[in-house]
Order: C-alpha cells, then structure tokens, then sequence
C-alpha cells in the first residue's frame, strides 16, 4: 500500500518529470498466426479428445489449481512444434517467471516460432531478461503501450514519464497462451510464483481455462490484433539491442538455469483431473466440449478517447451475459467496486426473481485494502437488496485445504468468472470494477455449459463456502454480521470486521480522499 506522503511526494515528481519521450518506433512487419497446423501432436490430441458425435466447436477445462496450471502451460510450449503466441500482464523475475521464459527458449531452440507480447507497467523489472531472451533466434518480443523511463519502480516510472498521464495508464490486463494454434488458456493467472502456489507469504486462488477447438482460432485472431497494433512497440525500438548478442544469451541461459517452481503435489486436482502434461502424453485431454462467444476489449482502448468512458466489449459482453438472467447470477470478484449504475442493474434483477451472488475477498485476504474500503461502503444496500455475500477467510481456506496447502502463506482470491442460471460460465481477465470497465484492455470468453457451471459451481459455490465468512444484517438492520464455519462445524457470528482495525480504516480513510476510484 502506498502512503499518503509517497502519493502526494509521486504527484509533485511527475510535475518535474524527464523531458525524453519514446523513441522511433519504426514500422516492424506483420505477422498472424499459423493456421496450417492440424498436422502437430497438439492438434492431433485436441481431435483425439473430441468424443464421437460430439458437434459442439470447442473444448473447455477448468484449471482451478495453480500447480496444475504451471502444468499445463509448460506442457503445452514443450510439445509445441509450430508457434506460442503469449499475451502478458506481468512476468516476475522468479521461479515461475523464469521457468516460463526458459520454456519459450526451449521451443525456439526446436524452430519453434515464439512472439510475446508483455504490458510495460512490470517490464522494466525484467528487461534484461527480456532483451536476453529476444536474442536467440525464432523469438520476437513486443511491449505493449510502453513508458518512456525504464528505470524504477512502476508507479514512479508511469508518473514520471512525460506524456499523457491518461493514456499511459491504460495498461494490458489481458493473459492468453497459445500453443500451435490448436490448445489455449486463458484467465485470471500472471506469470508469477504466488499465482501457482510457489510463494512462501501469500498466495492467489484462481481460474484458468484451457480449451481447444473453434474458440482457440478467435483467440489467436485476438492477439494477432494486439500484436498487429500500433500500441504494440518491437523491444529492440525501446532498448538497445545488446553488443554482443552471444554474451545475452549466455547470461539469460545462467539466469534461468535452476528455475524450479512449484510442481504438482497431487494427483488430481480439486475437480479429480489429471495434470495435462500426464493428458497430453496419454494423447487425449478430458474436456467439456460446447459453445463459447470471446469477448476481448481492442488494443485501441489505450490511446482512442472515444474508447475510455464507457465499458468496451469484455466487460460489455460479461454484462450482457449477466443480464440474460431468469434465475440466477454467482459473481466471483477479488475487486469488486460497482457503480451506480451497476447497484441498479443488480436492483432490477432481484426485483425480477433472479437470484444474486458474491464472493470477493475479505479485508484480511485482498492485497488491495483500498478497493475493499470502496467496495465495504456499498455492502450494507447489496444486503438490503437480498443479495448473497461472501467474503474469503484466509483462516478458513488455509485449514481447510479446499484449495490446496497454502503452508505459512496467506491464501488471496484473485479469480473473475461468474455463473449465470447454471449453464454459462464467464472467465477471463475481468474484475468488476471501473478500470476494467474504462481503463485497462481485457479478455472474457463466455461458455455455454452446464457440465462446466456444475464444476465451477463445486468450487466457488458448493463446499468452498466454508472458507467464507457469511455477510448478513444485524437486527437493527444497519449494521453487518459476518459468519464462519469453525474446525468443530459451530457457526459464530461477530459485528467486528475480520481483521480489521481503527487504524487501518483511519488510513484508508485518509488515502480515499486523494485517490479516485476509477484509479483503483
């Protein structure tokens, strides 16, 4: 959390900012994906995996456990024999980080063609990796809506940079990984250690799907647009390129070398499944196979103005999705900060007897107290309008093991999907909140299956709810009760928010008055 002092001190900084500007950006040539691809090993499993008969277009997986997760996504770039196509928010200079971008050598070593196409927010942490990367052949990378410094952390970077402070902070939100055109995945997860279980003080609950067939083709149309934006910058445009271009190799291959993150502990996941690379080397994935509808925000949406003040096509479609309720709407959402337009959606739909649900973090599991603090101010109406709220125990989860063993670490909810009447699934990038809406880009893809909203439901609405404090009203109507579930089955009640503290809101209180919530 940043302090009052630090914001007011980054406000005056970004005042005196650095002349310099962003250098030329040339005109890198074009390229789309492979469509010509039917012919690799993953395009053969995806086909094998098909049942007989089945008509549906695409394939889905849940990919609820982080382990698994990793799992999948370096499964995916060893058996890669054409191309990897990753779109990224944030790659950490750790394990996981480290492991991935070994990985995506790997397959270039082997011909394969990797582009990867990383927000600049976190880029500068890695940039030598990246610029050691980019120097073995058969890999381009691109950094999307780059800041012209390079140097500190990201907040300063971003105030400190001359420009437009507006369109500078209109970042890439979206994750997606392509492999041969033939089997993505797509979600909520960054390419970090605590978003696969490896962290050792806190660590993120959250969903990623993997799918082959139809769906997998407009994914790659998808990032083939990114790739193909202006907002789009060649790394060698940013950053000198190195000297000695065999010495970057050598010194990213050292940096990479004994990256070991956190593997499978278990057998099967918290759905029973198998690890995909055990899958994949059987020659047959276990899949829903149905329709699905990818609803992804244009690049366009950090630069065109016209873009910024109303919700584009992934948080629209979501909305959308939502509205076509009869019955029922489970909304799971780390960030959760509705509008007022949103609080009236959520009115009508109650008053047409549809059912509405919430699951979002406590005050004691988000790693982003001030959201929290915007969205508690809003808790005590949504009760009022019957709707049902949940708000993560980390407490819970860790003593359950529901979601796997967290150890010593705090386990944080980080997953944005959302159920709709038990038969469409929403899963993608996309919080529910203002930046998503107006601010970052995004990507959802919306599935219509009943087998995949059972299993979602098993997680997030079924026996998890006992890793959750229930949010009711108090007698008087004015105040909130929040219950959990105890090791020994009692249900206890307390009116003192979980974890929370007269200070804490003191300062939240002090850093609401000089940070807008669309910012948040």
């Amino acid at each position: 959390m940043i302090r009052l002092s630090q914001l007011l001190m980054l406000a005056l900084l970004s005042l005196l900012g650095a002349c310099a500007g962003l250098p030329p950006r040339g005109e890198p040539a074009a390229s789309t994906a492979y469509r010509d691809t039917a012919g690799t090993a993953l395009a053969r499993i995806a086909a094998a995996s098909r049942p007989a008969g089945e008509t549906a277009p695409s394939g889905f997986r849940l990919l609820p456990s982080g382990e698994f997760a990793f799992n999948a996504r370096v499964a995916l770039a060893q058996r890669a024999e054409r191309s990897l196509d990753l779109q990224c928010y944030h790659i950490q200079r750790d394990e996981a980080g480290r492991m991935l971008l070994r990985a995506l050598r790997d397959a270039a070593q082997r011909g394969v063609r990797v582009r990867l196409l990383v927000d600049d927010f976190y880029a500068a942490e890695i940039d030598d990796l990246l610029l050691g990367l980019a120097a073995h052949p058969n890999i381009e990378l691109r950094l999307f809506n780059p800041l012209p410094l390079r140097r500190g952390a990201p907040i300063v970077r971003l105030l400190l940079s001359p420009g437009n402070f507006q369109q500078m902070n209109h970042r890439m939100h979206n994750k997606l990984f392509i492999a041969d055109n033939a089997a993505a995945i797509y979600g909520g997860r960054n390419i970090a250690d605590e978003y696969f279980m490896g962290h050792r003080e806190a660590n993120f609950i959250d969903m990623d799907v993997l799918s082959t067939g139809q769906v997998v083709d407009e994914l790659s149309t998808v990032f083939d647009r990114y790739w193909n934006s202006e907002v789009a910058w060649p790394l060698q445009a940013l950053l000198p390129p190195p000297e000695d271009a065999a010495q970057a190799r050598a010194a990213f291959d050292e940096a990479v070398r004994d990256a070991k993150p956190v593997m499978p502990r278990y057998r099967l996941d918290p759905l029973g499944h198998t690890p995909v690379e055990a899958q994949l080397s059987e020659g047959r994935l276990v899949q829903a196979h149905a329709s699905a509808k990818v609803h992804a925000d244009p690049p366009e949406k950090a630069t065109v103005r016209s873009l910024l003040n109303k919700p584009t096509a992934a948080m629209q479609g979501l909305l959308d999705t939502m509205q076509t309720a009869r019955r029922y709407v489970a909304m799971t959402s780390p960030y959760f900060l509705p509008n007022d337009a949103a609080m009236q959606r959520m009115r009508y739909a109650g008053q047409n007897g549809v059912k509405l649900v919430l699951v979002t973090n406590s005050l004691g599991s988000t790693d982003e107290p001030l959201v929290h603090d915007h969205y508690s101010r809003r808790r005590i109406e949504m009760l009022k309008m019957g709707i049902d709220i949940y708000e993560f125990s980390p407490t819970h989860a860790q003593r359950s093991l529901g979601f796997g063993s967290f150890g010593q670490s705090v386990p944080r909810l980080h997953a944005k999907v959302a159920i709709v009447d038990h038969r469409h699934v929403l899963v993608g990038s996309v919080n529910l909140d203002a930046r998503s809406a107006i601010g970052n880009t995004e990507l959802g893809v919306v599935i219509d299956s009943p087998p995949l909203a059972e299993d979602l439901s098993q997680l997030v609405t079924g026996r998890q709810f006992a890793n959750m404090y229930k949010l009711r009203l108090a007698d008087d109507g004015e105040r909130i009760e929040w219950l959990s579930t105890e090791a020994d089955g009692r249900i206890t009640a307390t009116s003192e928010e979980p974890a929370g503290s007269a200070w804490l809101r003191f300062k939240l209180w002090l850093l609401s008055l000089v940070v807008d919530e669309r910012l948040l």
